[in-house]
């Protein structure tokens, strides 16, 4: 029997409906905004599956551990450290000592890049770990594809009877910079990781070269000419530089990290929330959606676009979702996954999608599961 230490920041993924493109240090102001606990559900999700596995589990009380695997029905576990009222980053690090020093072969973690980071900082490369993804952005490498991912993982590695490893960057997002419209991720670490093809990410990365800056101006003018010639539709224009170069080409400043509306070639909502995206659905009608994959992770929606919600792309409709990417940032990208957290709605998008990637060109991608 194979023991795992599993441990749930309560707190991850908050900020990333209401907006607020992180969690770190903003519970409260999450909390403000309406924005509910997204963790337990993801994690509960995880080890559902793991109920009948002959696993032994080494956790934290209450809300970093315990309720989930007591919801999920998993009476295998010993609580190695007890959760205080308010957690923080140094509970999970803390934590992850108590699951070294009782003997855990894996640690098992629900949470963003922070959690990661704070994994990391406790186990180093001398213990094997595995995300459960429920922050905002996460892109670190040690995340699976989706909460259900993680007991295909897992139980290949009961079958087998051997961890199938790998170096995975931990990266070290600037939340701050995030917020105000720049991206900096660095470099934190390599983790040892569990790996199968298809159910682990990668590591974001940033793609600039002038082969790349070229395929972004075709796609934004292919796009472009699109919003033109549907006079009328409601577009909302997701995160990123292939999308900036999009509203560049229609003459728009857009939010670098964040989700516009755009209308008739017009700004007509800035870096909406989810609360935003439905309000302003409500009254405009006929919309579309036009997002980009994250390069070398493979997330086409799950990862820092929390925004759009279930909800929100169910008015939507998976068939008015358009995807972009330059062929740069397909070629360095062999997975590409969808995770909202309605898997029920990740099916509807069915094995493939088209992604443009210039001017009227697309490739179709294969999406894993």
């Amino acid at each position: 029997m194979h023991t795992i230490g599993f441990l749930v920041n309560p707190v991850a993924g908050m900020g990333g409906a209401v907006g607020l493109k992180g969690t770190d240090g903003l519970v409260l102001e999450a909390l403000r905004r309406g924005a509910h606990p997204v963790s337990a559900t993801r994690a509960e999700k995880a080890v559902l599956q793991l109920k009948d596995a002959p696993f032994f589990f080494l956790t934290c009380s209450g809300k970093m551990g315990q309720d989930i695997l007591d919801r999920a029905g998993i009476t295998s576990y010993r609580v190695v450290y007890d959760t205080p009222d308010t957690t923080t980053g140094d509970d999970t690090r803390k934590a992850c000592s108590a699951f070294s020093d009782q003997g855990a072969e894996l640690v098992l973690f629900c949470g963003g890049d922070g959690t990661a980071r704070n994994v990391y900082d406790a186990v180093g490369d001398g213990l094997p770990v595995l995300g459960i993804p429920s922050g905002v952005k996460m892109y670190s490498a040690v995340f699976a594809t989706s909460p259900e991912a993680v007991a295909g993982i897992l139980l290949g590695w009961e079958t087998s009877g051997s961890l199938h490893l790998r170096d995975a960057e931990v990266m070290d997002v600037d939340e701050e910079a995030y917020r105000n419209g720049e991206l900096r991720a660095e470099l934190y670490g390599f983790a040892r990781s569990l790996f199968l093809p298809g159910l682990v990410q990668g590591a974001k990365q940033v793609f600039e070269n002038p082969d790349e800056e070229q395929a972004k101006r075709d796609i934004a003018r292919f796009i472009a000419e699109v919003l033109r010639g549907t006079p009328g539709m409601l577009y909302i224009l997701g995160p990123g530089s292939t999308t900036r170069a999009i509203a560049a080409e229609l003459g728009i400043e857009k939010t670098l990290l964040g989700f516009d509306a755009v209308k008739d070639g017009k700004l007509v909502a800035a870096d909406m929330n989810e609360e935003g995206m439905l309000h302003i659905l409500s009254q405009m009608g006929s919309s579309r959606l036009v997002v980009s994959i994250i390069g070398a992770q493979g997330a086409v929606l799950g990862r820092g676009t929390q925004q759009v919600s279930p909800r929100v792309l169910r008015i939507i409709g998976k068939d008015h979702v358009i995807v972009v990417a330059t062929p740069q940032k397909l070629a360095a990208t062999p997975v590409l996954f969808i995770d909202t957290g309605d898997p029920g709605l990740d099916e509807m998008f069915g094995e493939y999608i088209s992604v443009i990637s210039g001017y009227r060109i697309a490739q179709r991608r294969r999406l894993t599961r």
